[in-house]
Formats: structure tokens, C-alpha cells, sequence
């Protein structure tokens, strides 16, 4: 498995994982929808996004990261806002590789932490956040937010 950072002209990579991952949380299925938003997000430096390739070459999950830009403390911060594993390639660390890349990819940019937000129902999700060392940060009514601090 490689895990790469995807550049704007390889939107297509993912498209169909994001189409997946939009269905996932309730959203009908839209594949052009899907494409659109990832290109535009990844043309506009709007978004990171990286990808698990599979040795079949089989685009198999990616995460998409967004900034928090604090006018505060004058630094971004990074909202790993998508993660997204194929069900194929469920259970082969290919969730945590994906968190590991971007966590370093934000501490490559001086970020502090980095944060996430799940269901609460997402116990999966939950227990491999848990497990990496993210920390509970805020709880919702439907939502919890962790964070893992980088420096």
C-alpha cells in the first residue's frame, strides 16, 4: 500500500471514495457532484487530501484536511475533516496509516494538533482515534471532537 498526497490533476482518485464516503453519512449518491468538489477543493488549495493506493493500484481510502487558522495565536491548526477506508480494505491499518500522513503532514507545517469529529454512535472510528492518541475534546449531542496534540 502507498499513501500519497493527491495533487489537483489526480482529483479523480478519489472522487469515487468521496461519493462512497457522502452515501456513508446519508447523502445520495452523486459521482459528478463528488468530482466537482474534490477538484475544486484541491484547485483552489483549499484542502489536503491523501490516498491509500492498493498493490492492485485500487484507490482504497484517502482523508481530507482542512485549516483552522487561529487570528489569535497566528498559526494554523489542521480539521482532519474525512476518512474514508473502502469496505474491501476494512481492517488492514489502512485508516491509521491515512491519520498517520496527515498528522505528520501537520506537524510538518508547525500546526499544534490536530482535529477530527465523529458520531458518537461511530465506535469503530472512535476506538481507532482512541487508540492512535487522540484525546476527547468537546462532546455534542450527536458529535464528539478529539484532538492530538503534535507539539
Amino acid at each position: 500500500m502507498q499513501i500519497k498526497r493527491i495533487q489537483a490533476e489526480e482529483y479523480q482518485l478519489v472522487a469515487s471514495l468521496f461519493d462512497q464516503y457522502r452515501v456513508f453519512y446519508g447523502q445520495l449518491s452523486n459521482i459528478s457532484l463528488a468530482e466537482e468538489f474534490i477538484r475544486e477543493r484541491l484547485e483552489h488549495n483549499e484542502s489536503v487530501i491523501y490516498a491509500a493506493i492498493a498493490e492492485d493500484g485500487v484507490p482504497a481510502g484517502f482523508t481530507q484536511l482542512y485549516p483552522l487558522i487561529s487570528s489569535v495565536e497566528a498559526f494554523r491548526n489542521w480539521l482532519l475533516n474525512d476518512l474514508y477506508v473502502a469496505s474491501a480494505y476494512r481492517k488492514q491499518g489502512i485508516g491509521e496509516a491515512l491519520i498517520r500522513a496527515a498528522m505528520e503532514f501537520a506537524a510538518s507545517k508547525g500546526a499544534s494538533f490536530i482535529q477530527l469529529e465523529t458520531a458518537v454512535d461511530n465506535y469503530n472510528a472512535r476506538h481507532l482515534y482512541e487508540n492512535i492518541g487522540f484525546n476527547l475534546h468537546e462532546t455534542g449531542a450527536s458529535f464528539l471532537t478529539y484532538r492530538f496534540q503534535l507539539n
